[in-house]
């Protein structure tokens, strides 16, 4: 069968009963669905690293993808020190330099890639299984991960990159909107700040710094693997061992403080000469894991998730013509993400813009949605999910992600027998519960329609 037919077997048979079994011998703990579903194995390695892992051989290739819990959350009284300590893991490290660490990933085929969100740092690996190819791929993959070199001519160079995308942010309007945004509805929390940084701070980090951040937090103890590929379990074992054993065993990151909701709106603005206004209203919604997640879900699908299906899309773009694109969403995090409404308009039109985004937010939280909607948002949800899936590489980001948020390991068999359940009476309390017109925090970047 080939990996794209797979996935869509697996997926569509959502509704299928899964079983579970233990193995005392590996610790591991397996989810399948029936018939050629697909196994979820997951387990702890020897120093402390929690590993999902997908066996895959319809293809000679693996993708691993290592997610340390040390994202901009962490940076404390260092904006962007997450972000730069992550990037510097595709320079030098043991033996090699920059140019020849990239050479060897390019000898046999091997992506090899580093990022860093608020919640998380990744790093992955994407390889043909050919004995030879991999054995240089996970060399090379390893000394990166645990051996970085941290050189002060190439900290300079990547912090000379750093601060011209922050420039870059400084002059978008979207992305000065965006952290405008943040900052205010998480003000006082570690994800009010800005994942790149600021000029000042970044300019200041040193590289003792960097050292310091990664002897903390890449460490085994605050790391989830996530393996997909043409590898068998015992296989995926020893590369686990062989990939974290130059890692300290370290500790867990410290929890996060709980996110507090604004006490009341509040609306800001920021003057930029541009004929367009960029707007963004939210606030707090919820975190990953959520109790409330499905209801959420396919509330905001109906309200602003759909496209040009959406309630929101219907009355900004197609009846007034007000916005090429409008939109929400739930952004769940480890603590508590953003839920976000977002447009751009005529400078002309903002006032208007905003008055319909209150009427239908409103509307929805009271009314909840129509019978109709409801159900061709669960047609659309379910129908389109499996197509969301149809790489190895895929996989192993959704594997990261239930490992990394502890979500059930039933995450992906059960989502479209969750959504069903999903009833207008539950999504109507969801949203009055945890939605609060009255404590939206409103910005528009642009210039000011001075009458």
């Amino acid at each position: 069968m080939a990996l794209r037919n797979l996935v869509l077997f697996i997926l569509v048979s959502f509704a299928l009963a899964s079983c579970s079994k233990e193995s005392d011998d590996d610790k591991a703990v397996v989810i399948s669905s029936q018939g050629d579903g697909i196994k979820i194995q997951t387990w702890q390695s020897s120093k402390g690293a929690k590993v999902m892992f997908v066996q895959a051989p319809q293809l000679p290739m693996i993708d691993i993808r290592l997610v340390f819990n040390a994202g901009s959350a962490r940076d404390k009284a260092k904006p962007g020190v997450a972000q730069l300590t992550n990037t510097m893991l595709s320079q030098s490290a043991g033996q090699w330099s920059t140019d020849e660490m990239a050479e060897r990933f390019e000898e046999v085929g091997a992506n090899f890639s580093t990022s860093a969100l608020r919640d998380m740092a990744i790093i992955s690996l994407r390889s043909l299984t050919d004995e030879k190819l991999l054995a240089q791929a996970i060399a090379t993959f390893k000394v990166a991960v645990s051996q970085p070199a941290f050189k002060v001519d190439e900290v300079k160079r990547q912090k000379a990159q750093q601060l011209i995308a922050i420039q870059n942010q400084l002059q978008s309007p979207g992305s000065i909107a965006s952290k405008a945004f943040y900052a205010a509805i998480f003000k006082g929390h570690p994800y009010a700040q800005p994942t790149m940084g600021t000029k000042e701070i970044v300019s200041a980090i040193t590289v003792d710094a960097l050292k310091e951040f990664y002897k903390r937090y890449y460490v085994t103890n605050n790391l989830t693997i996530a393996i997909v590929g043409d590898v068998d379990q015992q296989q995926a074992h020893a590369l686990v061992e062989d990939i974290t054993a130059g890692l300290l065993s370290g500790a867990a990151a410290e929890k996060l403080p709980e996110v507090v909701m604004p006490e009341k709106s509040k609306q800001i603005h920021i003057e930029y000469a541009a004929t367009q206004t960029h707007i963004q209203v939210g606030q707090p919604g919820m975190k990953r894991g959520d109790k409330d997640y499905y209801s959420l879900y396919v509330g905001n699908h109906i309200l602003g998730g759909s496209g040009f299906g959406s309630r929101i899309m219907q009355e900004i773009r197609e009846k007034r013509g007000l916005a090429y694109s409008s939109y929400s969403y739930f952004a769940p995090m480890l603590g508590v993400g953003p839920f976000i409404m977002g447009l751009q308009t005529g400078n002309e039109n903002t006032q208007q813009a905003l008055e319909i985004l209150d009427k239908l937010l409103r509307e929805f939280i009271e009314q909840g949605p129509t019978a109709e909607e409801l159900s061709h948002s669960k047609k659309n949800i379910t129908g389109g999910f499996p197509l969301r899936i149809d790489s190895n590489k895929d996989i192993t980001e959704y594997l990261a992600v239930i490992g990394f948020y502890n979500l059930p390991l039933d995450y992906l068999s059960s989502f479209n027998d969750k959504v069903n359940a999903v009833t207008a009476d539950m999504i109507k309390d969801a949203f009055k519960r945890r939605i609060f017109p009255d404590k939206l925090i409103t910005v528009t970047v642009g210039k000011a329609n001075k009458k």
